[in-house]
């Protein structure tokens, strides 16, 4: 088949370069002519394992490029993907307008039968208003079918979810397009992958579900861990326990400093503002969202406990600043909101982050000083900060660190070691809800 990806972002390069390793003929498209032409000569903009080698090796098999011109892919194509981004807007509410951009340019370049398809996360009602202004800005009489094909990418290990998902869920408003996706899905048919094939608006709210569930358990099991430290109980096995009942299971129930990235913070918002648009009141959204926006404050105290009661004047290592491991987003990461904190504070900060550098982390900070690993950014700290649980994060040779810091101070926000370890090696440790 022949697909445009409009978009190439996260979502929309990894399901490009997915699609060409089923063997269709893909071109991604960006407005940005600086992306496109980093992508045509081999460099990918954003940090995802594996994926340099699934485009590099798309491309020697011509079936994928990247181009500006929307114009041409769309008529070249039978299926045209949606995957551009729907920012938040000041009120919480996804901005939809790139989504109709892209759509107003369809309408303009139909020129025989296509489906298009939303993979960007939007909310209710997105595809009807595809629909309309497709119509309204299509030349001809040229039919067209609009269907919702929600990405459920966990950054780090996205071409694993892409090749084996859980499910696939595909929204259409008619036969012919619902046969064309489920072709399209064919190769997941060998590993019998379930395919949920339902209406446009329902899987438009099967996104937005997921991920506010998601969030919901994350910040469940993070009050948990208050109340854990609260009366002197071990949130680790507090939710080991928990996950062994098959109907909680155990994902999403690490304590920490909260969900970040560019998906469970902003779907959480736009759902709720989307119940609050129809006169619903998400409870246990607003909830999960209060919890959430809570946590680094707490993890503020917790460090000002750790360190004697002032931050002002004290020099932290924070080791991490990417939302999780193996990506380069620092979108809404708790790690930033941290390190921001800490400053404000009056605290100079020695960071290190495999992936995020002074570069990607953008804005200056006075106060920060970026380190080349974990034991220059100790040297001299008065206490050491986990707030991302990189792999290589979990093996640190604390006998050497010992000698760096200035004072054994241990706060773990991942709960990447065990508190009577570390006391045993002779650190003062703090962990979350333990």
């Amino acid at each position: 088949m022949n697909i445009c990806v409009v978009g190439t972002g996260y979502v929309g390069l990894v399901t490009g370069a997915c699609f060409a390793e089923f063997g269709n003929q893909v071109t991604c498209v960006d407005k940005i002519a600086a992306k496109i032409e980093s992508l045509q000569a081999g460099k990918i903009p954003i940090y995802e394992p594996g994926l340099d080698d699934l485009v590099q090796r798309n491309v020697r098999g011509e079936r994928l490029k990247f181009t500006t011109n929307l114009e041409d892919a769309i008529r070249e194509a039978l299926i045209v993907i949606i995957a551009v981004g729907t920012p938040q807007d000041d009120d919480g509410r996804a901005d939809l307008s790139f989504v109709r951009a892209v759509a107003k340019s369809i309408g303009e370049n139909l020129d025989s039968y296509k489906v298009v398809v939303t993979k960007s996360t939007v909310p209710a009602g997105t595809g009807k208003m595809v629909r309309e202004v497709i119509e309204e800005n299509r030349k001809g009489d040229h039919p067209f079918s609009v269907a919702s094909n929600p990405e459920f990418l966990r950054e780090g290990s996205a071409i694993e979810d892409f090749m084996r998902p859980n499910r696939v869920v595909l929204g259409t408003e008619d036969a012919q397009s619902a046969a064309i996706l489920q072709d399209l899905y064919r190769p997941l048919y060998l590993i019998e992958t379930p395919i949920v094939v339902t209406d446009v608006v329902t899987a438009e709210v099967i996104k937005y579900a997921s991920n506010a569930f998601l969030a919901t358990k994350i910040s469940f099991i993070n009050e948990m861990a208050d109340l854990c430290e609260a009366v002197g109980a071990d949130v680790q096995v507090v939710a080991k326990a928990m996950g062994l009942d098959r109907r909680i299971g155990p994902k999403f129930l690490h304590a920490g400093p909260g969900y970040g990235g560019s998906c469970f913070p902003k779907d959480t918002r736009a759902v709720n503002e989307l119940a609050n648009d129809r006169g619903v009141n998400l409870r246990i959204v607003k909830a999960v969202i209060e919890v959430n926006d809570d946590r680094a404050p707490r993890m503020i105290e917790k460090i000002k406990a750790a360190v004697g009661g002032s931050l002002n004047g004290a020099t932290l290592a924070l080791l991490g600043l990417t939302f999780k491991p193996n990506t380069d987003d620092l979108r809404e990461s708790p790690a930033i909101a941290i390190l921001d904190r800490l400053l404000e504070a009056g605290a100079t900060v020695r960071a290190f982050d495999p992936i995020a550098n002074a570069e990607l982390v953008g804005a200056p900070r006075d106060g920060v000083v970026y380190c080349g690993d974990e034991y220059e950014a100790v040297s001299g700290a008065d206490a050491l900060i986990l707030a991302t649980e990189w792999n290589q994060f979990r093996s640190l040779d604390f006998s050497r660190m010992k000698g760096l810091l200035a004072r054994p101070i241990v706060v773990d926000l991942r709960n990447i070691y065990g508190p009577e370890r570390m006391r045993d090696l002779g650190f003062e440790y703090t962990g979350v809800g333990r």
